[in-house]
Order: structure tokens, then sequence, then C-alpha cells
């Protein structure tokens, strides 16, 4: 055999190995229509600027052959979304990201739904809590923040957050219990309108997600006082000023012994057929590997865990439980 000949041989080996790694073999299952990705929470919250990135780059990357529709389903705080997703039996071309509403919004309503009525994907990671205040109050630490509750009349001080009864209700609550405070929370429809309350000075304080006010705190309009993690965050690149993520302290080293993650998560309605499922799996991974994922974990301060099968399954059931003692311990049960 030639060089040259044996050169055009190794050519057409490495094309055709190339594209193995990307082409769906004819006989795997892949989505015939447009995929509705549900969003069961207002827009500009954490969950909806995730789903338009993944939407986004599923796009640019050609992913996959069939377009991805973004459909929020807000009402009920969620339970719109949620019973969707329960009412779409065998449907494989329907997602939800979910987020700590899939718990909380069944037990503080009573409506008919509960996570086993989905069937789990993958875990995308999961995201923080910050306790942020307006930049231009005087509140630089918890203590002062935290000294200023005490001495004000009960309830002057206001928390905003996204719904009632929802994670950033079951924060306040905690804080309160931590301070000895009463607060008066106000709900909004997302964390996107929350931020724009914050820096609106129409509430004092909140506990978004570091996604849902990263733009305010780089434009200096809002200051996070702490992190509701066990740890500090990862996150070294600078965002306000000299201030990265990981120059935020965690609030139980502020003497708020309070943490608090919330799921970013994947799930399709019950009866998913496996393939499906499989292939669904495999998508979020290629997702997960493109620059702008690691932009956004990187922006939002993402822990970035990654769950699938039945570690995902004990997981969620797991969460369920702290989540019902959660809710229990703060009175939102709707029967107790």
């Amino acid at each position: 055999m030639t060089h040259t000949l044996r050169r055009r041989t190794l050519a057409v080996a490495m094309t055709a190995l190339a594209a193995s790694l990307y082409v769906t073999p004819a006989s795997a299952w892949e989505p015939t229509r447009n995929v509705e990705f549900i969003v069961p929470a207002g827009t500009g919250g954490g969950a909806d600027q995730m789903a338009r990135m993944i939407q986004g780059i599923i796009t640019k990357h050609n992913l996959m052959k069939q377009s991805v529709v973004v459909v929020n389903k807000a009402g009920g705080a969620g339970g719109e979304g949620f019973l969707d997703i329960k009412n779409s039996k065998g449907n494989p071309n329907k997602l939800v990201i979910t987020l700590s509403n899939l718990f909380t919004t069944p037990l503080a309503t009573g409506i008919p739904f509960s996570w086993k009525d989905m069937t789990p994907v993958a875990m995308l990671a999961l995201d923080e809590f910050v306790l942020w205040v307006n930049a231009d109050s005087p509140y630089k630490t918890v203590a002062e923040l935290v000294t200023a509750m005490k001495a004000a009349p009960p309830g002057q001080f206001k928390m905003g957050g996204t719904g009632s009864k929802q994670e950033d209700q079951i924060i306040t609550v905690a804080l309160e219990k931590a301070t000895g405070t009463k607060i008066t929370y106000v709900p909004y429809k997302g964390g996107g309108e929350v931020a724009v309350q914050l820096v609106g000075k129409h509430v004092d304080m909140t506990v978004n997600n570091p996604i849902e006010a990263v733009a305010q705190w780089r434009g200096g309009k809002v200051r996070p006082l702490c992190v509701f993690d066990s740890k500090p965050l990862s996150g070294k690149e600078k965002i306000a000023g000299d201030l990265s993520w990981s120059s935020i302290p965690t609030c139980k080293s502020q003497g708020l012994d309070i943490e608090y993650l919330m799921l970013r998560g994947i799930f399709m309605p019950a009866n998913a057929p496996k393939d499906a499922v499989d292939y669904y799996v495999e998508l979020f991974k290629k997702v997960r590997a493109t620059p702008e994922w690691a932009q956004l974990m990187a922006d939002g301060a993402f822990n970035q865990s990654f769950m699938s099968g039945a570690d995902y399954t004990k997981w969620v059931e797991a969460e369920e439980k702290r989540h019902r003692d959660l809710m229990k311990e703060a009175g939102f049960l709707a029967t107790n």
C-alpha cells in the first residue's frame, strides 16, 4: 500500500469515527416533534433562566433535531405546570425543570400531585441562596442587619421572595426563629421581579439565588451578606469590584445556623419510555459539556452536582421528607 493510499485510508477511518460520536444510531429513540419544556415558575427567575439557556445551547450546538419550546406555567405556585405533566402520562415530548416547589407546592396547597406522578430524568445542579440587601443600605454584615431588625418594631423589615409558602418563605421563617424577630414576607411571581423590588427599595432584603441577582450585584445595586450553605461558594472570578462569589461568608459563620440548597432538575411525565429517558440523560450530559453551560454555572455560583437513575430517585425521596419536616416546622402544611 502506498503512503498516499495509507493516508487516505486513515483519513476515511478517522472521519467515520468522528461521525459515530455525534450521529445518533438509526435505531435509537429521539423526539419526532417539538419538545415542550415547562417552567413551573415565572419569567426571569432562576429556573426560567436555566431553561432558556438550555434551549439556546441545544439550538446552537445542534444537539437535537427537534426544537425545544419553553413554556412558563407559574399558576398556583407552579402547580399549573406540574399538573400538566401529571396529565401527560407516557408523553416523551414533554419535560419540566423543577425547583423546590416540586415539594413545597403540593405540601402547602394540597393539590393532588407529587413527584411520584413524574419520571425522574436528571439532576442538573443545586442552586444556592444568598441573603441580599440594597447596596445603599447601612448593613454591611449579618450582625448589623440583625441588630437593626431586633431594634425595629415587629414586621417593619420586609423580605421579598418568590411565591408563598415556598423556599424563600421557608428561609424567612428560619431567619425569624434564628434571630427572634418578626419579618413581613412579600411574595412576588418570580426571582427576577424580587431582584427589581430590592433595587427599588420596596423590600429590605431577599434570599434570591445567585443567578437571579448577579446582574444587580455586578451593577452595584445590591450587596450580599451571606450564603445559606455549609461552605463558601467556589467562584473566584471578580464580579463586583474585587469581590467574587467566594468572598461571601456562610450564614452559619455569621451566627445564622441555616442551610438550604435547591434542586435544578429534570422530570418527564409518568410512564415515559426508558429509551426516551436515556435519550434525555445523554442530551443533558452534552448540554453540561458546553462552554455556555460552564459560564452559566460560574455566573450563578451553582453546586454542579449531577445525578440520574436510581441515585437521583433516592435523592428526591430524601428531599421530599426533608421538605415535609421544614414545612411542618414553619406551619405551612395544608393539612397538619
